[in-house]
Formats: structure tokens, C-alpha cells, sequence
């Protein structure tokens, strides 16, 4: 029986556009089941522990802000446990898409929720004869938000005849957390583009130059359209 795990993470919410706000995004991670990745989370795993850290559930925009269980670190600390992530998500064998909806071009959050829905039936439609070829489909989501859930099920199930849905803890899997890692990246590339980077991303970062060289360019070729 062929199975396909796919990750789903969100980055934005469904309030109205604010500048901090700009963008909803979606990002699915697929991963063949048959293909083996305990080595690359053993890596991972023992990465982090090495570097004296708890198993922490990485989740990169707060690690970048120095936010929540990640505020008393210093920026080495951080950036190792970033680098840990991104080498994990860089080197595994899955692939990934984003929907991206730019919030100012929707009139309310109806017309966000109509604009996701739109752009991810399109990409499951594009994408039909690859889905077909798995017995089994399953998302793992922490149904953050209740949009979405809604979107998901809804798309997910008039695409497919048979695909489940499971409610992930996200430290439980490692790919949840690379899925969270790419939402972010994505949300990078879009702020580069229109020159919005923060404060915080910059100290984090150094420089635009050094996110597309060291951290997007990387990953990004792993991402379908």
C-alpha cells in the first residue's frame, strides 16, 4: 500500500490586512511514506542535544523574535537551532507548495477563505494523476485555525475519495516542524521582495543577501508548483 503524509502550517491569520499582517500563507509538505528519513531526524535530535537545548517543538517565527520559550537564548543559540531545522527540511527527501494570498487585494475574510479555497482546489486539480497514485492520503494539521480546517477538509475531500485527516501534536513530528520552517521562508522571500524585512529578521539574519544565499535558495528547490 503506497501512503503520502502531507503537513499542512499556516502563517497569518483572517483579520484584516494590517502591514505586520500582510499575507495569508499555506504550505503542504509531502512526504512518501516509503521513503525513510529516521536517519535525517536522528540528526536533528541529536543536534539539539548536543547543543545542551531542551527538544524543543522549533517554531522559527518566535525563534527569530526572541519570543516565548526561545527569549532567554542568546542569538548563537538560536541561530544553531534555525540551522539544525533548515539542514533537517534541506536534506529530506519531500517536496512542497504554497498558497499565497496577499491580504490587501481581499475586500473582507470571506473573500480570503474564497481565494485559499480557490488556489488550493487548483493545485490538487493540477496535481490529481500524482495523488492518484497513493492508496492512502493522510494531513496532519493542528487545526489552528478553524478557516482553515474548514478550507482544508472541504478542498482536500472534493479533489479525493479517500483522504483522512489527523490533528498532529507538533512536537511529535519533525516534519510538522520542517512544514512550519517553509512557511517561513516563503513569508522571507515575499518581505524581500517588497523590502519589509524587520528589525528583528535583519538582526536575525544579517541581510537579505544572506537569507536567499544561505537559507531560500536552498530549500526552494524543493518546492512544486
Amino acid at each position: 500500500m503506497k501512503e503520502l503524509s502531507i503537513f499542512i502550517d499556516e502563517s497569518g491569520d483572517f483579520g484584516a490586512y494590517e502591514h505586520h499582517s500582510s499575507f495569508y500563507i499555506v504550505t503542504l509538505v509531502f512526504h512518501d511514506q516509503s521513503i525513510d528519513i529516521t536517519k535525517n531526524i536522528e540528526i536533528l535530535n541529536l543536534k539539539i542535544k548536543n547543543y545542551g537545548m531542551p527538544n524543543y517543538t522549533i517554531h522559527t517565527a518566535p525563534l527569530i523574535r526572541r519570543e516565548d520559550e526561545f527569549f532567554d537564548l542568546t542569538l548563537l543559540e538560536r541561530k544553531r537551532i534555525f540551522n539544525a531545522i533548515h539542514n533537517f527540511t534541506r536534506t529530506s527527501d519531500i517536496t512542497y507548495h504554497s498558497v499565497i494570498v496577499e491580504k490587501k487585494q481581499c475586500i473582507n475574510s470571506y473573500d480570503l477563505v474564497d481565494k485559499l479555497t480557490k488556489k488550493l482546489s487548483s493545485f490538487l486539480k493540477k496535481h490529481m494523476v500524482f495523488l492518484m497514485k497513493y492508496d492512502r492520503i493522510i494531513c496532519y494539521y493542528d487545526y489552528g485555525q478553524r478557516e482553515l480546517t474548514n478550507i482544508l477538509i472541504t478542498a482536500f475531500n472534493i479533489a479525493l475519495t479517500d483522504v483522512e485527516f489527523t490533528k498532529v501534536v507538533p512536537a511529535n513530528y519533525k516534519l510538522f516542524q520542517a512544514t512550519d520552517l517553509l512557511c517561513t521562508m516563503e513569508l522571507l522571500s515575499l518581505k524581500i521582495e517588497r523590502k519589509m524585512l524587520s528589525k528583528s529578521e535583519l538582526t536575525f539574519f544579517k541581510s537579505a543577501r544572506d537569507i536567499k544565499k544561505s537559507y531560500l535558495d536552498t530549500v526552494i528547490k524543493k518546492r512544486i508548483l
